[in-house]
């Protein structure tokens, strides 16, 4: 039997996004990042959690995103801006450029390949309240500020499971999400005191618990459905804030955890015990 060699991808699929779909899973099925399908896919506004049932995604060959030549653009300033390499867009096949003389009219789509931009942090819209500054800060954006309390020295899971149900961190995503069915207890992951404790949308965090633990440590606990802790309240590692849920821009119960240190998101699994 002879093997016949795959052919490269060069024009983009058309995925129709199912019921338990995760971005993650996706991207991992097509083999390429979670932000490849957030760049080239509007609908989502940079939001993994907007995946619905029905919803269409372009699929790109391969990480990158798609541009619109401008009057004026050259491939050194393209590929600048999008942080790649100009060479990389002429000799993408799908882009049919003449090698001999590569040219690109203005209003012409091209893919550029391993091109990137910034995506939107939905967390820098949460208004919390501040901690007292005598034991730490808490980065958030409001006038309100709690009182000092004790600081953390150490961080546990948030949640019973410590199995992931969705997305991992990662770029567009500055959490993860652990599988928590509906109901399911919340935990404190650390001693600290909560900024935030608030239902509703909330850019599509949902009900959800922001704790400083002092020292620039801050996690946050979203899609709850039920929360049972206070602002400015005072709680410990372990205990139950809140309970699991599928609010704010979710699909299907679970726990989404953050962790910020200094003000910046970074992986939860950097002070996970």
């Amino acid at each position: 039997k002879t093997n016949i060699p795959e052919r490269e991808r060069t024009e983009p699929v058309f995925y129709r996004v199912s019921r338990g779909d995760a971005m993650y899973n996706i991207a991992e099925n097509y083999k390429i990042k979670s932000e490849t399908i957030l760049y080239v896919n509007e609908q989502l506004e940079d939001n993994p959690h907007s995946l619905r049932p029905g919803m269409e995604l372009t699929i790109p060959p391969v990480d990158g995103m798609y541009y619109t030549w401008q009057e004026g653009d050259t491939f050194e300033t393209v590929a600048e801006k999008l942080f790649t390499e100009p060479q990389g867009i002429i000799d993408f096949t799908g882009n049919q450029i003449d090698l001999t003389n590569p040219t690109v009219e203005p209003g012409a789509v091209v893919f550029v390949p391993g091109a990137s931009r910034e995506l939107r942090n939905w967390a820098a819209d949460l208004p919390t309240t501040t901690r007292g500054a005598d034991t730490g800060t808490g980065g958030g954006n409001a006038a309100n500020v709690c009182g000092g309390g004790p600081i953390a020295s150490g961080f546990g899971w948030p949640a019973d499971s410590v199995s992931l149900s969705g997305n991992a961190y990662g770029p567009g995503h500055l959490g993860i999400d652990i599988d928590a069915p509906e109901g399911a207890n919340v935990y404190a992951s650390g001693t600290g005191v909560v900024t935030m404790a608030q239902g509703g949308w909330n850019y599509g965090y949902g009900n959800v618990v922001q704790i400083d633990h002092g020292n620039g440590y801050v996690t946050v606990y979203a899609h709850l459905s039920t929360i049972f802790v206070t602002q400015c309240q005072t709680v410990g590692q372990g205990a139950v804030i809140g309970l699991s849920g599928n609010t704010g821009n979710s699909f299907g119960a679970h726990l989404h955890f953050e962790v910020r240190i200094g003000g910046s998101n970074v992986n939860p699994y950097q002070i996970l015990q």
